[in-house]
């Protein structure tokens, strides 16, 4: 009598044994990204209008306001640019008197500034002219 011999029986595989795993590469860390540092700008040196070599003739004092004994402080709001040049002016201040604040204005369009400057660059910027208009004879 012969011995059966016996046949080998396919295990069962679990259905997710069939499913390759992940693989997972191994990366070099890249750096953490480093924040742009702000640079700092120079501080800005505002325009100046009083300096000496500029000869900014002082505003006329207009004859209705002496004859009448207007006096008055404008405040002048002057655009200068970097070639020191007066690009605009604005009222900022009124004195009181639009006879004054208007030849405060006039005069001030006119004048020259040594400009701005950031660093060594001479840049645009804004600075306020006191104007007084004083009788001398009170």
């Amino acid at each position: 009598m012969s011995v059966p011999t016996p046949v080998p029986v396919a295990q069962p595989v679990a259905e997710h044994a069939i499913q390759q795993a992940p693989v997972v590469v191994a990366q070099p860390a890249l750096p953490a990204p480093v924040p742009a540092q702000p640079v700092a700008e120079p501080p800005l040196e505002l325009p100046r209008y009083n300096a000496a070599y500029l000869s900014n003739p002082p505003p006329a004092y207009p004859l209705s306001a002496r004859r009448r004994g207007i006096e008055g402080t404008v405040l002048v709001r002057a655009e200068v640019a970097a070639s020191g040049e007066c690009l605009r002016a604005e009222l900022k201040k009124s004195s009181g008197a639009e006879v004054l604040d208007q030849a405060a204005l006039e005069a001030v369009k006119k004048w020259r500034f040594v400009p701005a400057k950031r660093g060594n660059q001479a840049v645009i910027a804004w600075v306020e002219v006191p104007i007084t208009f004083k009788l001398e004879n009170n």
